[in-house]
């Protein structure tokens, strides 16, 4: 009796080729873009203490309650697959006392996140996520930066239905007058917001705002802006943040009801959002977290940062952008074990040179091997048999043209090299 097959986990996909080649362009000109802005690179571990996520997200918000991976390991501490990247990466900032020569520091990165969410459309429960943050600037220039970074990333990859979403946040100073204003709305409110709201009015009264419940989100139209709350310094600092995104062309509507719950939060807060899945969605955000390094242990140490939804923008840029799978070179068609050894050797050699290079390991005739070299849409063919052996040259077919030359047996490796070196000359 057959096993049953071990299927894939719900929520997880895998990304086949065919896929992984559009990721790797998408991946190529994220890393090309940020570096030429100065951002290095940062690799932080999937699965971190439970209480970094804890304090860093929020024990009372959605992902830390209801959505993280977390589990107790042998000796019973409590440990978590990362959910989002800032808090590992102020873990890492702080640990290993980066801000201790230049407190200044960008860095960004690729990789999976996990959260156990309502696996749907464009939403896994390993999701891939790019990230980047800038430690130590409490300038506004920071915040416009990394907005005008996302921008010109999407447009690189032709995602060009975008809007910025920007608020302020205000600071400790002149939140607590904003909150209280928003409490006397939500208790009027209160018969009309869904049951996560009415435990957080109270709580945290910011995240009733950014609740997507339709009906909340109708009780909320009336809500007082945080704008009108702002004290002098936040006022200049949003000030400075809409006239330099206003000098560089970048488009951006002032959203009332985009906020973050967490006190950490500071000042800027910012959605790309696009309609190219249809309905108008977040496909990136971020904000100003200047008090998160001081939470988790570290000195006072102002920090903004974003993250992009890998595969939410994989979907866009995949409905816009033809896949380029590389196709090969040259595909070598042998008939007979001598051939075959001699084709295995050039096909390394050529390899090592950057000419992609296939062949066929099993014994079928030319006729096979040459369908299936259409199928790989290869450049072009060489033909080595018996015959050629015996003869001292080999075939070479351009699949194009249809056209073909002989190549001396022992100068193989060299010829197909300056051919591909210069193809107009042949």
């Amino acid at each position: 009796m057959s096993q049953p097959t071990i299927q894939l986990i719900r929520g997880f996909k895998d990304i086949l080729p065919g896929e992984t080649e559009l990721w790797q362009t998408i991946e190529h000109t994220v890393i090309s873009l940020f570096e030429d802005f100065g951002y290095r690179e940062i690799r932080i571990p999937i699965m971190e203490k439970t209480q970094l996520f804890a304090r860093s997200i929020g024990e009372d918000t959605d992902i830390v309650e209801k959505e993280m991976y977390t589990f107790a390991d042998r000796k019973k501490d409590l440990l978590t697959l990362r959910p989002e990247a800032t808090a590992s990466i102020c873990r890492a900032y702080i640990q290993h006392k980066m801000y201790a020569q230049d407190p200044v520091r960008k860095f960004y990165t690729i990789g999976p996140m996990f959260r156990r969410e309502r696996p749907q459309k464009g939403r896994y429960r390993q999701f891939y996520q790019i990230d980047a943050e800038i430690f130590g600037v409490t300038a506004p220039y920071a915040d416009v930066e990394l907005i005008f970074l996302l921008r010109t990333l999407f447009d690189r990859l032709n995602v060009t239905d975008t809007t910025a979403h920007i608020n302020s946040l205000g600071c400790p100073a002149c939140r607590p007058q904003f909150k209280a204003a928003l409490t006397i709305l939500l208790a009027d409110a209160a018969p009309s917001l869904c049951s996560d709201c009415l435990r957080r009015k109270d709580r945290n009264p910011l995240r009733v705002l950014d609740c997507k419940v339709p009906g909340c989100r109708k009780a909320m139209t009336g809500a007082p802006s945080i704008i009108d709350y702002l004290c002098d310094d936040c006022r200049a600092h949003f000030s400075t943040v809409t006239d330099l995104l206003t000098r560089l062309g970048v488009t951006f509507e002032v959203d009332k009801q985009l906020v973050r719950g967490l006190d950490y939060y500071t000042r800027t807060a910012f959605e790309i959002q696009t309609g190219a899945l249809g309905a108008q969605s977040a496909i990136a955000g971020g904000g100003r977290y200047d008090g998160l390094v001081g939470s988790l242990g570290g000195p006072q140490i102002p920090a903004i940062g974003f993250a992009i939804g890998f595969d939410r923008l994989a979907e866009i840029v995949s409905a816009r952008t033809p896949t380029n799978v590389r196709t090969p070179d040259l595909f070598i068609a042998t008939l007979g074990e001598q051939a075959k050894t001699l084709a295995f050797e050039w096909s390394t050699a050529l390899g090592l040179k950057g000419i992609g290079t296939s062949m066929e390991y099993a014994d079928k005739s030319l006729k096979s091997q040459m369908k299936q070299a259409d199928r790989l849409d290869a450049n072009q063919v060489l033909i080595v048999g018996q015959s050629e052996l015996n003869s001292g040259n080999v075939l070479l077919r351009d699949m194009v043209t249809k056209t073909q030359q002989e190549i001396p047996l022992d100068a193989v490796v060299d010829t197909i090299i300056e051919i591909f070196s210069n193809p107009g000359a042949h």
